[in-house]
């Protein structure tokens, strides 16, 4: 063994715990600050000649802050190196998630369930407009009552779904 390796040992692995240490705190990640002390020891080790002297602790805690800080910015490279396919095809899709397409489907049976508890009169203008898309015209040829009348019970057909259907969700 080299008196240079030597006397790097010597002074170095002593603050190999603090490298570790500090490492660790920056990159929040144990794995990664193994790699990133390991990193640090050998650049240290090759620039150990120019080492002035003195406490070794700062300028080996320095060079493990700068390589921290390299494999960060390694590390943000990667991560918006976008690849060729990435932008083939969505990842997401426009169709509802199973989870949502099931709160729809019990909110359909609900909603029928507060319908058919409207009285008839009211039941049936309102499925002709909103279900079936007449017009007030239409519905009032269908039901054989004039248009107002066709016109008021829409109007209290929506208020009784709507305050049904609020008291039931409460």
């Amino acid at each position: 063994m080299d008196q240079r390796r030597r006397q790097f040992e010597a002074q170095a692995l002593p603050h190999l715990d603090a490298a570790y240490n500090l490492a660790r705190w920056l990159s929040r990640s144990p794995t990664d600050a193994e790699d990133i002390v390991q990193d640090a020891m050998l650049r240290a080790y090759r620039a150990f000649d120019g080492f002035r002297g003195g406490d070794i602790k700062p300028w080996l805690l320095a060079i493990v802050r700068n390589s921290w800080r390299n494999a960060s910015a390694d590390t943000r490279r990667r991560k918006h190196t976008a690849l060729p396919e990435e932008h083939d095809e969505p990842l997401l899709s426009d169709e509802p998630s199973p989870e949502a397409a099931v709160a729809t489907a019990s909110e359909g049976r609900r909603l029928n369930e507060v319908i058919a508890l409207l009285p008839n009169e009211f039941r049936e203008v309102l499925i002709l407009r909103e279900m079936e898309d007449l017009s007030y015209r239409e519905i009032a040829d269908v039901t054989g009552v004039p248009i107002g009348t066709v016109m008021s019970r829409l109007a209290r057909a929506r208020a009784l779904l709507k305050e049904k259907w609020l008291r039931d969700q409460t």
